[in-house]
């Protein structure tokens, strides 16, 4: 009997010292990398019949809407559609596919490395409604907060992706040494044109006034403007990255990853 106890003794330490360590200070449910989060909105934005139908469902009513306003329109001014770029008419997901695989966040050098690519395809639905807003007689202009560096490949992208107003003109990019509030741009477009209506995939696209979004993250703003939006301003979806994430941070980008994703889980309302 006292074999048998010394042999499940021997047995049982075997067992103990064979299996891999522990580090207690590992979190066994920490994410992969710091751009892990990116992939579920990714996936939306590259995979989902839903984003599709999304896109043109808004173009849709932009094409219905922009239509409305030309018959109405008494002024004596051209008329003019105001679009942004990225992720409303160019499709930025595989430089976010790029972030995933490298584990790494949002950085200016890899950026400008994947727009001098020129490689971004067109979005749903944006390059019909582009082209029917100059069958209106509607001027095609794009307000984008990329950089003026990024200009003469922005515009050969847009260019290939088949997009009208594809010239200096009518591409209006952010100085260097600017923030990228587009009130100045949008105003000096204004002072020619009538802006009829505006397109773009965050609140600031139409106006400035939703930058400061609050502790609320902007939801009562949102509210008192309501009746603008499908009317003055048509918004497309977006889960990748925006304005609507910086306020999660406080706009404070600079957090460490771990702090980024408590915030993220904190704001969330369960039952």
């Amino acid at each position: 009997m006292r074999k048998l106890h010394l042999l499940l003794l021997f047995i049982s330490i075997l067992f103990i010292a064979c299996q891999p360590k522990v580090d207690p200070n590992k979190n066994p449910n920490k994410e992969l990398s710091q751009s892990e989060h990116l992939v579920m909105s990714a996936d939306w934005f590259q995979k989902s019949a839903e984003m599709r139908a999304s896109f043109y469902q808004a173009y849709n009513l932009a094409s219905y809407k922009l239509k409305e306003h030309v018959n109405n329109y008494k002024g004596e001014k051209p008329t003019a559609v105001v679009l942004d770029i990225d992720e409303t008419v160019l499709d930025n997901s595989p430089f976010e596919k790029h972030l995933i695989d490298k584990g790494e966040l949002y950085n200016s050098a890899g950026w400008k490395e994947w727009t001098d690519k020129g490689a971004a395809k067109k979005l749903p639905g944006a390059l019909e409604f582009t082209n029917y807003a100059k069958e209106l007689g509607v001027e095609v202009i794009y307000i984008s907060n990329r950089k003026v560096n990024e200009l003469e490949k922005t515009i050969e992208n847009l260019k290939a992706a088949g997009f009208p107003n594809a010239a200096k003109e009518f591409v209006i990019l952010r100085e260097m040494d600017k923030s990228g509030n587009k009130t100045e741009r949008r105003n000096n477009v204004n002072e020619k044109y009538e802006t009829l209506l505006y397109v773009g995939d965050n609140l600031t696209d139409y106006s400035q006034i939703f930058s400061d979004r609050g502790e609320d993250l902007g939801f009562k703003i949102v509210d008192e403007y309501k009746s603008d939006f499908g009317e003055k301003f048509i918004l497309l979806p977006n889960p990748m990255y925006g304005e609507w994430e910086g306020a999660i941070y406080g706009n404070d980008y600079s957090l460490a990853p771990e702090k980024k994703r408590a915030l993220r889980k904190q704001i969330l309302e369960g039952y």
